[in-house]
């Protein structure tokens, strides 16, 4: 059994646990609250409605973190940036990073592949109004671990907004918490590098506070420290050894 089938193995076994946690009982009723009342527009399909593993290359180099499932995105499909506007906005960028197949995410069946890439949030579960509590946050964080240890290849975390951000340093234990912004680095202590970058809400993208040109040159800042034999290559996928 080669390397990428063992981390294939383990990360399936972890989504598995991540599927089946119960540990935060204010999200376990929202998510099944919001299953059982749909907006008109998902009247009548079957949500997921429990927590969303990461999703992507077992061989990754980059993880693609945002802040939680979305109530009718993941919690809806049962897969990280699928479904909404905010998941439109991380493919379709992840697509012309060369990191993904296709630059649609709409069901789980849908073809979609991630290359090199790693993608899910901070919490698993789709918080009441967007916002978890600190303790939710830390519980979940148990799952970003499990995660990254069997992603043996990774490189580069990609927090995606300022929540993700600080998650992700308090995990990694990082004193003096690092300060937030878009496009900022911070080396961890076990070698990987964290990456900010500005959430691709709604709220931040209809307002021109995140272009699409901003989230493709976080992108391509990820690529370059992931596989630096390759910084300033473009048009080439990245998938496989390198």
């Amino acid at each position: 059994m080669t390397g990428s089938e063992d981390g294939a193995i383990a990360l399936t076994r972890v989504g598995e646990r991540i599927a089946s946690c119960a540990l935060c009982p204010r999200l376990v009723r929202w998510r099944r609250e919001v299953a059982d009342a749909p907006p008109a527009r998902h009247a009548g399909e079957r949500y997921w409605a429990r927590p969303v593993p990461g999703f992507g290359d077992p061989r990754a180099r980059i993880c693609v973190l945002g802040l939680a499932t979305a109530a009718h995105g993941g919690n809806r499909t049962g897969r990280a940036f699928t479904g909404n506007p905010t998941g439109d906005w991380v493919v379709r960028a992840l697509h012309r990073a060369g990191l993904a197949n296709q630059p649609t995410s709409r069901h789980r069946g849908d073809g979609l592949r991630l290359e090199g890439a790693w993608a899910g949030s901070v919490v698993r579960c789709a918080p009441p109004g967007n916002r978890p509590t600190p303790v939710e946050r830390d519980t979940c964080l148990a799952h970003l671990s499990e995660e990254v240890a069997a992603l043996a290849e990774l490189r580069v975390l990609v927090a995606l907004g300022g929540f993700a951000w600080d998650a992700v340093a308090r995990w990694a234990g990082a004193r003096p918490k690092p300060r937030f912004g878009h496009g900022v680095e911070h080396r961890l202590d076990s070698g990987l590098v964290l990456l900010g970058g500005y959430h691709p809400s709604r709220q931040n993208t209809n307002t021109g506070v995140l272009t699409e040109a901003m989230l493709d040159a976080v992108l391509a800042r990820a690529v370059d420290i992931a596989w630096p034999r390759r910084a300033g290559v473009t048009g080439v996928r990245l998938a496989g050894p390198g």
